[in-house]
């Protein structure tokens, strides 16, 4: 697969701000990989600023480890290091920064934390692709994806894996792996966003009826990190410019193209979510 061209040339006179400012609100004191793997992936994949929402504690210890060319923007958490609904009215703010939010990877399921994700997911005007526990507080509360600017359907983009799908819709999962392709259409009709159904050949549908289905990748990429590792891919690909159908199928394809160069040189028993990160500038090589 060719990626656009849209991708591959940068003027001469470009500057950071032209690849999109990438908002990434995830991590928590159990979970803060889950961040670090989705900020790198989405700068490995082009976007031009990340800046990366963490509690506070963990925003506090995370820089003395992350990568240097992340901002951080420490938001109230709560006793047991999750966000906390009272960093909405922050968070909101810096939303007006931003061209992408990514919202999820690693947040934690407590409540004070859910209020916190469905307030952004209601108030972003921005491309948003929602992932992970950022899933998790969608859970009877699909309305938020109805929303509207402009009169057009706002740009949501959902990544559930086939057990978030089953919840989401409140079939089993035995269901959703039968009906795969029927339930991805249906859904991003109904909803009138962008799904990414992961998996076995992987499922990107939106609600214009385009479709794709994936067939690279491997079991090797069954491990943890490996969704963050995507939803960071997918998120500074929205940056750059693609519609989200678009950024979602070339991250999709490119995302399992990396794993299966990682596999090659790590074996798939020993592959893990950075393996596929570092293999991402190898796979745009292949894909120019």
């Amino acid at each position: 697969m060719q990626l656009p061209l849209q991708l591959l040339r940068r003027k001469l006179n470009a500057h950071k701000g032209d690849f999109g400012h990438v908002f990434i609100v995830a991590g928590s004191l159990k979970f803060s990989g889950a961040a670090l793997l989705s900020a790198e992936a989405a700068l490995r994949s082009g976007a031009g600023l990340v800046t990366l929402a963490l509690p506070k504690g963990i925003a506090h210890a995370v820089i003395k480890v992350k990568l240097k060319e992340v901002m951080l923007l420490p938001l109230a958490e709560t006793k047991d290091g999750a966000f906390s609904a009272k960093g909405v009215k922050e968070a909101k703010v810096f939303l007006k920064k931003a061209d992408v939010l990514l919202l999820g990877p690693g947040m934690g399921q407590e409540d004070t934390t859910q209020v916190l994700a469905r307030n952004l997911i209601s108030a972003a005007d921005i491309p948003a692709l929602i992932d992970a526990d950022g899933l998790n507080a969608l859970v009877g509360h699909l309305d938020l994806l109805r929303r509207t600017d402009g009169g057009l359907p706002a740009t949501r983009i959902l990544t559930p894996h086939t057990a978030e799908m089953a919840r989401l819709t409140g079939r089993d999962v035995e269901f959703i792996e039968r009906k795969r392709r029927d339930i991805a259409r249906a859904f991003a009709a109904t909803y009138g966003i962008t799904l990414v159904l992961k998996g076995h050949r992987t499922i990107v549908a939106d609600w214009k009826n385009s479709f794709y289905l994936n067939k690279t990748g491997n079991p090797g990429m069954a491990t943890a990190g490996s969704g963050d590792v995507l939803s960071g891919m997918i998120a500074a690909f929205l940056g750059q410019g693609l519609r989200p159908f678009d950024a979602a199928k070339y991250a999709v394809y490119l995302h399992g193209l990396a794993g299966d160069l990682a596999a090659k040189e790590k074996t798939q028993m020993s592959l893990i979510a950075s393996d596929i990160i570092a293999k991402i500038p190898e796979a745009i090589k292949m894909c120019k």
